[in-house]
Protein backbone atom coordinates (compact mmCIF):
# COMPACT_ATOMS: atom_id res chain seq x y z
CA UNK A 1 0.00 0.00 0.00
CA UNK A 2 1.46 3.41 -0.76
CA UNK A 3 1.43 6.63 1.23
CA UNK A 4 -0.61 8.12 -1.30
CA UNK A 5 -3.97 6.17 -0.35
CA UNK A 6 -3.96 6.52 3.85
CA UNK A 7 -3.67 10.62 2.55
CA UNK A 8 -7.04 13.04 2.03
CA UNK A 9 -6.86 15.93 -1.05
CA UNK A 10 -5.78 19.17 0.82
CA UNK A 11 -5.46 22.12 -0.17
CA UNK A 12 -2.59 23.80 -1.91
CA UNK A 13 -2.22 26.45 0.59
CA UNK A 14 -1.41 24.25 3.38
CA UNK A 15 1.04 22.25 4.33
CA UNK A 16 0.66 19.12 6.04
CA UNK A 17 3.15 16.51 7.30
CA UNK A 18 3.30 13.29 5.54
CA UNK A 19 6.26 11.28 7.00
CA UNK A 20 9.42 11.80 9.08
CA UNK A 21 12.76 9.57 9.27
CA UNK A 22 13.07 8.09 12.92
CA UNK A 23 16.64 7.19 12.99
CA UNK A 24 17.38 3.70 14.99
CA UNK A 25 19.84 0.84 15.78
CA UNK A 26 17.55 -1.69 15.30
CA UNK A 27 14.89 -0.65 13.16
CA UNK A 28 12.31 -3.21 13.53
CA UNK A 29 12.93 -3.50 17.64
CA UNK A 30 11.92 1.10 17.69
CA UNK A 31 8.99 0.17 15.71
CA UNK A 32 7.57 -2.52 17.28
CA UNK A 33 8.00 -0.83 20.74
CA UNK A 34 6.13 2.42 19.44
CA UNK A 35 3.21 0.76 17.41
CA UNK A 36 3.19 -2.02 20.77
CA UNK A 37 2.71 1.28 22.99
CA UNK A 38 0.19 3.55 21.29
CA UNK A 39 -1.88 0.12 19.94
CA UNK A 40 -0.86 0.47 16.22
CA UNK A 41 0.67 -1.61 13.68
CA UNK A 42 4.36 -1.56 12.11
CA UNK A 43 3.58 -1.61 8.39
CA UNK A 44 5.52 -3.62 5.41
CA UNK A 45 8.97 -2.46 4.54
CA UNK A 46 9.21 0.79 2.30
CA UNK A 47 12.86 0.37 0.96
CA UNK A 48 15.70 1.17 3.50
CA UNK A 49 12.66 2.09 5.75
CA UNK A 50 9.33 0.53 8.27
CA UNK A 51 7.29 2.65 8.98
CA UNK A 52 4.50 3.21 11.23
CA UNK A 53 1.29 4.94 10.11
CA UNK A 54 0.15 7.10 12.95
CA UNK A 55 -3.58 6.90 10.80
CA UNK A 56 -3.93 10.65 10.62
CA UNK A 57 -1.83 10.97 7.75
CA UNK A 58 1.80 11.23 9.45
CA UNK A 59 4.19 8.40 8.73
CA UNK A 60 7.23 7.57 11.29
CA UNK A 61 9.74 5.78 8.70
CA UNK A 62 12.35 4.27 11.13
CA UNK A 63 15.67 3.40 9.45
CA UNK A 64 18.60 1.48 10.69
CA UNK A 65 21.52 3.40 11.37
CA UNK A 66 24.21 1.30 12.75
CA UNK A 67 27.52 3.53 11.86
CA UNK A 68 26.75 6.16 14.28
CA UNK A 69 25.36 6.94 17.52
CA UNK A 70 21.52 7.68 17.17
CA UNK A 71 20.65 11.29 18.18
CA UNK A 72 17.75 11.44 20.33
CA UNK A 73 14.58 13.76 19.04
CA UNK A 74 11.68 14.38 20.85
CA UNK A 75 8.50 13.18 19.27
CA UNK A 76 5.01 14.15 20.73
CA UNK A 77 1.47 11.95 20.46
CA UNK A 78 -1.92 13.52 20.49
CA UNK A 79 -3.44 10.69 21.96
CA UNK A 80 -7.55 9.83 22.60
CA UNK A 81 -8.33 10.46 26.33
CA UNK A 82 -9.89 6.61 26.32
CA UNK A 83 -6.68 5.02 25.25
CA UNK A 84 -4.52 6.87 27.61
CA UNK A 85 -4.56 4.59 30.40
CA UNK A 86 -4.17 1.68 28.47
CA UNK A 87 -1.03 3.02 26.98
CA UNK A 88 0.08 3.74 30.14
CA UNK A 89 -0.27 0.17 30.85
CA UNK A 90 1.20 -1.20 28.21
CA UNK A 91 4.41 0.73 28.81
CA UNK A 92 4.37 -0.73 33.02
CA UNK A 93 3.59 -3.86 31.67
CA UNK A 94 6.45 -3.73 29.03
CA UNK A 95 9.09 -2.18 31.70
CA UNK A 96 9.13 1.32 31.00
CA UNK A 97 9.29 3.89 33.01
CA UNK A 98 7.28 7.27 32.05
CA UNK A 99 7.43 10.43 33.54
CA UNK A 100 5.39 13.37 34.08
CA UNK A 101 7.56 15.92 32.85
CA UNK A 102 10.20 15.60 29.83
CA UNK A 103 13.37 16.06 31.56
CA UNK A 104 12.20 12.25 33.46
CA UNK A 105 12.78 13.44 36.81
CA UNK A 106 9.29 12.51 37.85
CA UNK A 107 9.51 8.68 37.54
CA UNK A 108 5.44 7.12 37.58
CA UNK A 109 3.66 10.06 37.31
CA UNK A 110 1.68 11.75 34.12
CA UNK A 111 1.35 15.50 33.94
CA UNK A 112 -2.26 17.41 34.09
CA UNK A 113 -1.47 19.96 31.04
CA UNK A 114 -3.97 21.89 29.23
CA UNK A 115 -6.92 19.38 31.50
CA UNK A 116 -5.78 16.45 29.72
CA UNK A 117 -3.09 13.92 31.07
CA UNK A 118 0.60 13.75 29.43
CA UNK A 119 3.33 11.55 30.22
CA UNK A 120 6.60 11.22 28.62
CA UNK A 121 9.10 7.83 28.00
CA UNK A 122 12.41 6.76 26.23
CA UNK A 123 12.55 4.43 23.43
CA UNK A 124 15.02 2.12 22.63
CA UNK A 125 17.53 4.53 21.44
CA UNK A 126 16.86 6.86 23.77
CA UNK A 127 14.32 9.22 21.89
CA UNK A 128 12.04 11.46 24.09
CA UNK A 129 8.70 10.21 23.41
CA UNK A 130 5.46 11.67 24.64
CA UNK A 131 1.69 10.97 24.76
CA UNK A 132 -0.90 13.53 25.65
CA UNK A 133 -4.93 13.90 25.65
CA UNK A 134 -4.72 17.58 24.65
CA UNK A 135 -2.25 19.68 22.59
CA UNK A 136 -0.57 22.32 23.71
CA UNK A 137 -2.41 25.85 24.11
CA UNK A 138 0.20 28.41 22.46
CA UNK A 139 0.10 32.14 22.70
Amino acid sequence: MSHAQHTPELPATVAHLNHTVVFASDRQLSAEFLAAVLGLEVGAPFGPFLPVDLGNGVTLDYYEKRDEPIQPQHYAFLVPEEQFAAMIARLEALGVTYYADPRHTEPGRVNDLFGGHGAYFADPDGHNMEIMTRPYVRP
